[in-house]
């Protein structure tokens, strides 16, 4: 069986989502916590505009998901830890029979990372996968699905610093990580970028997941990063990454129409340096949701530019920040099951 992994703006049968839990990231106190619950429900409900949403809800969190979810959103009972989904859930792909599969990395918590409790969350991928009626695919590489970026046509974007990450794979190199994406993946052509956002690499941070940097909308066209202050050291690293992708061309042999979109005006937060990224969007069926910062002018040339990226889709902007500040964005909390040529298997 050969599986590929559809481009994001293919057709979604549903988007899977984990309920906020109990946790580090979730927050210290009791006002930080409903910040976090308000946040994963204001995405959850953006998306049921345009397609269903399946919620993983742990048993801790019942009853604060049935306060702040509607009736649109359907919730699945699960237990798990970390409610990071796109990264501890499954990756789903198409065999050439055309029936569902789904990729089960092994999740080791973004790197072994001593605060994530990633342990308890190994059998997630295969659960989810189940319930979606999905053949399993199970794979040795530890790797997250925000740590890739396809665009359906065999190109596949990582960084070097996550599937190289010797936390995650030790003993890999890139000719063993390239065929296990395309065994995987159906890759053809693997994209090196030398790393991810500065904050990434700080605590919350994942090490250089690719889908705050850079993703591809369309076939040989591919939206970037771009912080236009100097004062922040992301400044040179989108430069960096941008020159990188001026020198490669995508599966088919094009090379790349390389579209900017800038980060907002506001560099710091109470931790440092931010990491807030328009970038760092989910697609949906005729609809992307966007993470919004709370800069009108910036939120509205981010829009502008993704309604161009992807024409016949309506753009909705959902306050990303809370989410941010626990390490990642509206792109990382969220996993899209393509639609599927076959009928699914029977759970």
């Amino acid at each position: 069986m050969s599986w590929t992994m559809p481009a994001e703006t293919t057709r979604h049968q549903r988007t899977w989502m984990a309920f906020p839990r109990e946790g580090y990231t979730l927050g210290a106190d009791a006002a930080s916590a409903e910040e976090a619950r308000h946040a994963w429900s204001a995405v959850a409900h953006a998306i049921a505009e345009f397609e269903p949403v399946t919620m993983l809800v742990d048993p801790s969190a019942g009853a604060d998901a049935r306060r702040h979810l509607s009736s649109e959103v359907t919730l699945v009972d699960a237990s798990y830890s970390e409610f990071w989904l796109r990264d501890s859930g499954p990756t789903f792909v198409i065999g050439d029979d055309g029936r569902l599969g789904a990729i089960d990395w092994i999740f080791n918590g973004w790197g072994a990372t001593d605060w994530s409790e990633w342990k308890q969350d190994q059998s997630l991928a295969a659960f989810v996968a189940t319930l979606a009626g999905a053949e399993i695919v199970p794979s040795l590489l530890v790797n997250e699905g925000g740590a890739i970026h396809v665009d359906g046509d065999g190109t596949v974007l990582v960084t070097e610093t996550v599937q190289l990450d010797p936390h995650r794979n030790p003993f890999a190199d890139k000719r063993r990580i390239e065929a296990e994406l395309t065994r995987t993946l159906g890759a053809t052509r693997v994209i090196w970028l030398p790393r991810g956002l500065t904050r990434d690499y700080e605590e919350l941070g994942t090490r250089g997941h690719v889908d705050m940097v850079a993703t591809i909308s369309s076939p040989g066209t591919i939206l970037v990063h771009e912080q236009q202050n100097p004062e922040h050291p992301d400044y040179q690293v989108s430069r960096q990454i941008r020159a990188c992708l001026e020198d490669t061309v995508d599966a088919e042999g094009r090379e790349w129409q390389i579209i900017a979109l800038p980060a907002p005006e506001n560099l710091r937060d109470e931790r440092g340096f931010v990491d807030w990224s328009y970038v760092n969007h989910l697609v949906v069926n005729d609809g992307v949701i966007a993470c919004g910062y709370g800069e009108e002018r910036a939120d509205a040339h981010a829009r502008d530019i993704l309604s161009a990226a992807y024409p016949g889709r309506r753009v909705v902007t959902v306050d990303a920040r809370p989410i941010l500040a626990r390490g990642g964005g509206i792109h990382c909390i969220t996993q899209q099951q393509p639609v599927a040529k076959t009928p699914p298997l029977t759970p």
